[in-house]
């Protein structure tokens, strides 16, 4: 597994394990920003999904991914084998429900989590806000599906934010077209299609949530209910503004983790 999913180790082994979990349309690069100064004090587990960045092309399956499910029981499969004591898992983007979905299979392999602007559903249902109507999610998958670069580059900043850090825009965009767009197509639908809430409330491992402001892809409303909704959970609102904290505010994010994970005993 560990060589199927490109996994690599940062900082001391001896410290708590600290395994970054990466979102749609991007790979383990994108914690680049972040990963030097959290090895300091955690032992970085950095990995990519099926289908992403240098993962094996032959563990790829359409039918497997198209469920969160598919990703999760890959985690998990990783989680045994890396032996990791107590790993604090942090899901960014789509991937705080794969986290999720990992802990409810295998409790007794996670520590805690970290859900990164997690959304179970993308799409409102009844007095639930997921931030897009159901017509404007299949408009973004036909676009997708249509011209997946020029999706990339019309969606990078949006997603993003940040409008006056073009790097911040472009890093993204970039991520996005080193993707296979039959790949992405399958992971887009996957992420935006899925409804994860029902398994929040199995959630038994303490979990922060960090908030982004002005987030557009899973708004302020999103990050509070699953707050709500996992039993033992604490919502953290963030300065960093967009989807990725991790590229737009590294230095948020690294100190929000810090506060959080090792002033609470987690070393």
């Amino acid at each position: 597994m560990s060589r199927r999913h490109a996994v690599r180790h940062h900082g001391s082994p001896e410290a708590t394990p600290l395994v970054l979990v990466h979102g749609f349309g991007c790979d383990q690069t994108m914690w680049h920003h972040v990963v030097p100064a959290l090895a300091r004090d955690f032992h970085v587990v950095t990995f990519d999904l099926a289908g992403a960045g240098a993962a094996d092309p032959a563990a790829w399956d359409a039918q497997r991914y198209s469920r969160l499910e598919g990703y999760a029981e890959d985690l998990v499969s990783l989680l045994h084998e890396l032996g990791l004591r107590d790993p604090v898992l942090v899901g960014h983007s789509v991937s705080a429900m794969i986290v999720a979905h990992a802990q409810v299979m295998a409790p007794e392999l996670v520590g805690r989590l970290v859900m990164v602007g997690p959304s179970p559903r993308y799409v409102d249902e009844g007095d639930y806000v997921g931030g897009f109507t159901a017509p404007q999610i299949e408009e973004l998958l036909a676009s997708l599906s249509a011209n997946y670069v020029a999706w990339s580059h019309a969606m990078a900043p949006v997603i993003a934010g940040n409008p006056d850090r073009p790097e911040v825009q472009g890093e993204l965009a970039e991520a996005f077209c080193r993707m296979d767009p039959a790949i992405a197509e399958v992971f887009a639908r996957t992420t935006f299609l899925s409804d994860a809430r029902d398994v929040l409330p199995r959630v038994t491992a303490p979990t922060v949530v960090l908030q982004c402001a002005e987030d557009v892809i899973a708004p302020r409303e999103v990050g509070e209910y699953v707050a709500r909704a996992i039993p033992d959970a604490t919502l953290v609102l963030l300065r960093a503004t967009g989807h990725c904290p991790q590229l737009s505010d590294p230095e948020e994010t690294v100190a929000v983790l810090r506060d959080h994970l090792l002033a609470g005993g987690v070393r």
